[in-house]
Formats: C-alpha cells, structure tokens, sequence
C-alpha cells in the first residue's frame, strides 16, 4: 500500500519526514514504528476549569510551558486548575535538540513579569505553584534575578503557596544559583534531560557534569529538596539510565522524574523507540533503592507532572 505525508498528520503518528523514503514498504513499516500506542493517547483539553485558565493566562499575557513545549498532559493539567508558568519570555537562546520552545533572540526584560505571574496565581487559588523559564544566556545573570522577583512577588501575595523553580544552568554560576537558593523555594529543579552519551546532541549548548554540579551547589547551599528529570526513548540504554540515576543520586538529589520523549515536530531528534510502562516501572523501583524520596515515572511523566505530590 502506498503512504503519503496526508496520512500521518492525525494526532495518532509522530511527525516523520517521508520525503527521502522512495519505498512504499519502507514508508509502511517508519509508520508502524512511530506509531504512538495506545498508552500515550490523551483526551483533548476541554471543561470549565480549562476554559478560565485559558482566559488568565490570555488576559495577564502569561507564557506558559504546557503550551510551548506542547505537554500532554495539558488537558489534564488545566483541567483541574493547575499550569506550569514559564518566565523570561518564550524565546530561548538555546537550540535544544528536543525542546519545542522557539529559539532565536530574546526580547528585552519584562521587568512587569512578575506581578503579573503572582496575580495570576493569586487568581486561580494555585496551592502548588511550578514555574520555569527559558534560557537567557544574552544576561550576565542568567535571568536570576527575575527568577528572584517572581518568587518574592508570588510569596508576597499568596503566603501559603507552595514553590517548585525548574531553573536553567545559568551557564553554571554560582552567583546566580545561590540566588535562586537563598529565596528558597520548596523544590529546586534542573533537568539532565538525558545520559551522558547522548547531551551533546540533545542538549547541544549544555553540559552533563555542568548540570550535576548546579544540583550539587543547590543542595550544598541548603535547598530542601533537589529534583531532577531525564527523557527516554532517545536511544539510551538501560544501562546508562541506572548510571544517570547513580549520577544524580551522588549529588544529594531527592526526587527523579522520567517519561517519554516524543517529538515536537520533524525537525526535531526522531523517537528512537517507545518505552512500554513495565520499563518505566523497573527504572522506579530502581530509584527507589537507590534512596530517592520520589521516583516519578510513567510515559506521560513530565517536571511538572503531579509536583505537588512531592512535597515532603
């Protein structure tokens, strides 16, 4: 049977650029394995709670990451009134092998930014507030210093809100991440995103041992709880996973959180394969012997997912 582009534009298929592939077989059986299974499908978003988060968000000109890095579990998410809010505007300086975030040259500091997160918050009675932000290497801070703002403006004006930052490297300086510290949120985060083998094409301005040694300083600096996040389904292999997950665990991090990379459009990294549940639930019970306090682990699992839960 002959495919063409048409038919795997459904929600159902990965994204997979056909054009160089000349055999209809060879078309057939790309599609077969980027066919999504049936434990990655999610209901579309929809509801009251959904509908006035969507008009916060458009009123106060909020950015936030379930719809730039095209979560799935969005509908779920803003369903019941929760969004992860991404500050420092919507483009990245970063060009991330995976990330779905625009890349190219930021706009100035928004230095309103703030107020306008912590009123938003303070509107939608959020109990658990996560929050991140593109990377801003054109600021010698990093960004930090809006990270600080924006957590003192939400502290400000709902005291009893809980905080989780999923905070970039800031190029690895110790300035910016004892700021980010010393305002002490509930949970710090910074993702690895993947093994070792696989960061430079991944995460092509980024750093494996860079990223265990902001979590490192985070953690010798007294935050609470350090987290940390890998992908799989990018070509790791098992073996490497329980490395990472050694990694992070030498560092002092409390809570690991792993799911399926899936890819944001053709022009991104392909999907190697697609990891079935009992894989993500061993890696679980690794973590878990391993002395994490909460393993987060499932195909649909992003930073953000159920993070109220890990508070402890």
């Amino acid at each position: 049977m002959s495919l063409n582009k048409e038919m795997i534009s459904k929600k159902d298929w990965v994204k997979v650029d056909l054009s160089s592939i000349q055999s209809p077989k060879a078309k057939d059986n790309l599609l077969r394995k980027n066919k999504k299974p049936s434990w990655l499908r999610v209901k579309l978003p929809s509801g009251k709670k959904f509908t006035d988060l969507r008009k916060i968000v458009d009123k106060h000109k909020l950015h936030t990451i379930c719809e730039s890095g095209n979560c799935p579990n969005m509908g779920e998410c803003w369903g019941a009134g929760t969004a992860t809010f991404m500050i420092l505007g919507n483009v990245c300086t970063r060009s991330c092998g995976f990330c779905a975030v625009a890349t190219g040259r930021p706009s100035s500091i928004d230095w309103s930014e703030p107020e306008r997160v912590a009123q938003s918050v303070k509107l939608m009675d959020i109990k658990h507030c996560f929050i991140t932000s593109v990377d801003r290497d054109d600021l010698e801070d990093g960004g930090a210093n809006i990270w600080v703002q924006t957590i003192q403006a939400v502290r400000r004006l709902s005291p009893k809100t809980t905080l989780e930052t999923l905070i970039p490297d800031f190029k690895g300086l110790h300035t910016s991440v004892e700021k980010i510290a010393n305002v002490n949120p509930e949970i710090v985060s910074h993702n690895l995103e993947t093994v070792r083998r696989l960061t430079a094409n991944v995460r092509i301005q980024a750093k494996y041992d860079r990223s265990l040694e902001v979590l490192r300083l985070l953690k010798e600096m007294g935050v609470k709880r350090t987290k940390s996040g890998i992908m799989l389904g990018l070509g790791e292999k098992e073996d490497e996973v329980i490395s990472c997950l050694h990694d992070m665990r030498k560092v002092g991090i409390d809570i690991v959180t792993l799911g399926q990379y899936l890819q944001p459009t053709k022009k991104h990294i392909p999907v190697k394969r697609f990891v079935k549940p009992e894989e993500f639930n061993k890696y679980k019970e690794i973590g878990l012997k391993l002395g994490f306090k909460y393993v987060e682990s499932g195909p649909l699992v992003r930073s953000s997912y159920h993070a109220e839960k890990h508070l402890f």
